[in-house]
């Protein structure tokens, strides 16, 4: 599903590395547009955009106006002044493409009648010690991806057939050109003035409150991180100290309302089982964030919280 796709990939930018000893990271603007029709209480034209996985800004068809997400955003003005009425435009002007787009899609698919959902991903990412430089373009339609700009051979990815009219077109009317053109200059210009602007809260750390859950007594045991900043974050189990890879589900990493992030991994039962409660303080959660020390959590009986209509720790 390119929805789901697209929410991952949020998840997975802004990764810490360590080149030689030295701390470098990745840092990303992505925005994210979606057209739809004859869907209830939702606007026909969103467009939003993130920062290391962080909303920065909002725009929809209903207010007409691009907005800032995060206060330190608007010190952006000081140094562009039109910034907010120029970003109304684009998404002003995207509107009318998108929706422009979408017809065209619709009478290719020969799927004229009924809601549908036009979606479309820009963005690039920046490496602030290698100086690295990477960028997308993605259209979806109806969860499905339609065509993908390839930055590195300058062409377009056609997943469908319906879709190869576009990338002719676009191949040999300068639209790669142009795309590779928005994702290797103004979008990184602006990613840095964005990151420098909003440096204490882009560069800060948040450890998470961990629980422990569990629907019935023959359920998987799930470890459960949330609060934590930023998502260069790993959530695994270990039994005396040994990572566990057989019998866990890690599950993906997940935004929350406040700018935070969210994660769980499961264990099966099976290795629980045939250990007395009293052992299991030798399994541990161990949560790891880029930057700080580890934060395991020895599992008891008693810290397990039931999937009851009141949560209550098991005894």
């Amino acid at each position: 599903m390119f929805l789901l796709n697209i929410l991952v990939l949020v998840s997975l930018l802004g990764v810490g590395l360590h080149l030689n000893g030295v701390a470098s990271m990745t840092h990303s603007l992505m925005y994210f547009h979606t057209s739809s029709n004859d869907v209830p209480n939702f606007p026909e034209y969103i467009s939003v955009g993130y920062v290391n996985g962080l909303q920065i800004t909002h725009y929809d068809s209903n207010t007409k106006r691009t907005v800032p997400k995060q206060e330190w955003m608007k010190k952006i003005t000081e140094e562009d002044p039109q910034y907010w009425d120029t970003q109304t435009q684009i998404n002003l002007g995207g509107e009318q493409v998108i929706k422009g787009n979408t017809e065209v899609v619709k009478q290719r698919l020969n799927q004229t009648e009924g809601s549908h959902i036009h979606q479309w991903m820009s963005g690039c990412e920046w490496d602030d010690e290698t100086g690295d430089i990477n960028g997308w373009y993605q259209y979806g339609f109806d969860g499905e991806d339609f065509i993908i700009f390839d930055l590195k051979t300058e062409t377009f990815v056609a997943p469908r057939s319906e879709a190869v009219p576009s990338k002719h077109k676009w191949e040999s009317t300068g639209v790669a050109e142009r795309y590779k053109d928005y994702i290797t200059r103004p979008c990184v210009e602006y990613l840095k003035k964005h990151v420098r602007n909003g440096n204490s809260t882009l560069m800060r750390k948040e450890l998470p409150r961990v629980s422990f859950l569990q629907k019935t007594p023959s359920s998987p045991v799930t470890c459960h991180a949330t609060g934590f900043y930023p998502d260069r974050a790993m959530l695994f189990w270990t039994k005396d100290g040994v990572e566990l890879h057989e019998g866990v589900d890690p599950g993906e990493i997940l935004p929350n309302h406040d700018g935070t992030f969210q994660m769980s991994v499961d264990l099966d039962m099976s290795h629980l089982s045939s250990v007395p409660p009293e052992d299991w303080g030798h399994f541990e959660c161990m949560f790891q964030l880029s930057g700080v020390p580890d934060m395991p959590t020895k599992l008891h009986p008693d810290l397990i919280m039931t999937n009851a209509k009141q949560l209550t720790p098991r005894k």
